[in-house]
C-alpha cells in the first residue's frame, strides 16, 4: 500500500469507479466494531442466562454501534481521500468505538450510559469534522455536506441533554434515534452523495461476516469453558450448521448490481440491515446461552433458551426477504419459503420439554438448511442451464 498523501482535496469519488473494494483502513476500522459487538452480545447473553429481559437495552446499544458504522461506511464510499487528516479522524472514531464498548457493561447492569454516550459522541464528532471538510473543499456538494454536519451536531447536543438530565428512558432514545435516521434523508434529498454501489455491498457483506464470526466465537468460548459431552457437541454442531445456512442465504445474491439499478431504494435496503445485523448478534448470544444451558442448568426453561435461538433466526429469514425485495426484481427468498421457514423455526422451541435444547438447535438448523435447499432448487428452476446463482 502506498504512503498516505499528507493532504489531499476531499472530492467525491466516482460511483462507477472500476474495481472499488474496501480499503485496509476500512478493514482496520471494522476490527474495533468486533469488540463493540462482542461486548453488546455478551451482556445480552448474561441477561438471558440470568432470566432477565435485556432486549431493549441491547437494541439501544447495538443501534449506536450500527449507526456509527453505517455513517462512516457511506461517507467513506463517497469521500475516502485516504490522506493524513482522513486517517487521523478515522482513528478518533475507532477510539470512540472502543470507549463505547468499555461502557456497555455499566449501561447493561446499572443503566449508566456515560461511557456509551462519550464513545458515541467521539465517533459522531469525527464524522462531523469530515462533513465540514467536505463542505469546505467541495463547493458543488456543499449544501449536502453542511446539512449533514449541522444535523449530526444538533442531535449530539440532544444526546448530551438526555444524559445530563437523567432522562435515559427508552422513549427518549427512540425519539433521538428516529431523528438520527432522518438526517441523511433530509441532507441528501436534493443531491445524493456519490457512494459506490458495489463498494457498499461489499462493506455490508464484511459486517455480516463479522457478526457471523462473533457467533462462532461465542459458541467456541462457551464450549471451551465447560466439560465436553455428547449434548454439547450436538448444540455446537447444530449452531455451526445454522450459521452456515444463514451465511449461504445472505450471499446467495450479491447486492451490488441491485443497488446500482435501484439507488433510490438504498435507504430501505441500508436501514433494513439494522434488523438483520441485530438478529445475527442476538443469535450469537442465544447460542452461547444454549451451550451454557446444556452444560449446566440455568434459572430459565429449555423452551426460553430455545426461543433465544429461534427468534433471531426467524427474524433473519423474514427480514432477508424484505431487505432484498427492495433492490432485487426477484428477492433472495420467495415469500412462501420465507413464511414457511419462519413458522417452522417458531414451532421448534415447543419441543424443548421433550428433547431439550439440543433438539431445538438441531431443528432450527434443519429448517434453515431446508430453506437453503428449497431456494437453490427454485433458483435452478428459474434459471435453466445454470449451476450457480453467481454464474
Amino acid at each position: 500500500m502506498p504512503a498516505a498523501v499528507i493532504r489531499g482535496r476531499m472530492r467525491p469519488r466516482r460511483p462507477d469507479e472500476q474495481h472499488r473494494v474496501a480499503s485496509p483502513l476500512e478493514l482496520l476500522f471494522d476490527l474495533t466494531f468486533v469488540v463493540a459487538v462482542a461486548a453488546a452480545a455478551a451482556e445480552l447473553a448474561h441477561g438471558l442466562a440470568d432470566g432477565h429481559h435485556e432486549i431493549a437495552g441491547f437494541l439501544q446499544v447495538f443501534f449506536t454501534i450500527w449507526w456509527a458504522w453505517m455513517n462512516f461506511t457511506w461517507f467513506a464510499s463517497a469521500y475516502d481521500t485516504d490522506d493524513v487528516p482522513y486517517r487521523l479522524l478515522t482513528m478518533l472514531q475507532m477510539g470512540g468505538v472502543l470507549v463505547l464498548a468499555a461502557g456497555v457493561p455499566a449501561a447493561a447492569t446499572d443503566a449508566d450510559f456515560r461511557l456509551v454516550t462519550l464513545g458515541y459522541l467521539m465517533m459522531r464528532g469525527g464524522q462531523i469534522v469530515q462533513w465540514v471538510r467536505a463542505a469546505v473543499e467541495n463547493p458543488e456538494e456543499r449544501r449536502t455536506a453542511v446539512r449533514n454536519a449541522v444535523g449530526i451536531s444538533v442531535l449530539q447536543v440532544g444526546w448530551l441533554i438526555r444524559l445530563a438530565t437523567g432522562e435515559t428512558t427508552t422513549l427518549t432514545f427512540v425519539c433521538l434515534a428516529v431523528l438520527e435516521l432522518t438526517v441523511p434523508w433530509w441532507a441528501q434529498r436534493r443531491r445524493d452523495t456519490g457512494w459506490h454501489p458495489h463498494h457498499i455491498a461489499e462493506r455490508y457483506s464484511l459486517f455480516t461476516i463479522i457478526l457471523l464470526g462473533e457467533s462462532v466465537l461465542a459458541v467456541s468460548n462457551a464450549v471451551r469453558a465447560t466439560e465436553l459431552s455428547g449434548s454439547l457437541v450436538v448444540v455446537a454442531a447444530g449452531g455451526l450448521v445454522l450459521l452456515f445456512g444463514l451465511w449461504w442465504l445472505y450471499f446467495l445474491h450479491p447486492a451490488g448490481h441491485g443497488l446500482e439499478r435501484h439507488r433510490s431504494q438504498s435507504y430501505l435496503w441500508g436501514y433494513g440491515h439494522f434488523g438483520l445485523f441485530a438478529a445475527l448478534a442476538a443469535l450469537g448470544a442465544g447460542l452461547e446461552v444454549a451451550v451454557e444451558q446444556t452444560s449446566h442448568h440455568l434459572p430459565i426453561s429449555d423452551r426460553t433458551v430455545g426461543y433465544a435461538v429461534a427468534v433471531p433466526a426467524a427474524l433473519f429469514v423474514a427480514l432477508l426477504w424484505g431487505v432484498t425485495r427492495t433492490i432485487l426484481s426477484r428477492p433472495t427468498l420467495r415469500l412462501s419459503t420465507s413464511v414457511a421457514g419462519v413458522v417452522l423455526i417458531g414451532l421448534a422451541p415447543l419441543l424443548a420439554p421433550y428433547g431439550g435444547v439440543p433438539v431445538v438447535v438441531v431443528l432450527v438448523a434443519a429448517v434453515v438448511v431446508l430453506v437453503v435447499a428449497v431456494t437453490q432448487v427454485q433458483e435452478a428452476a428459474s434459471s435453466p442451464g445454470t449451476t450457480s446463482p453467481h454464474s
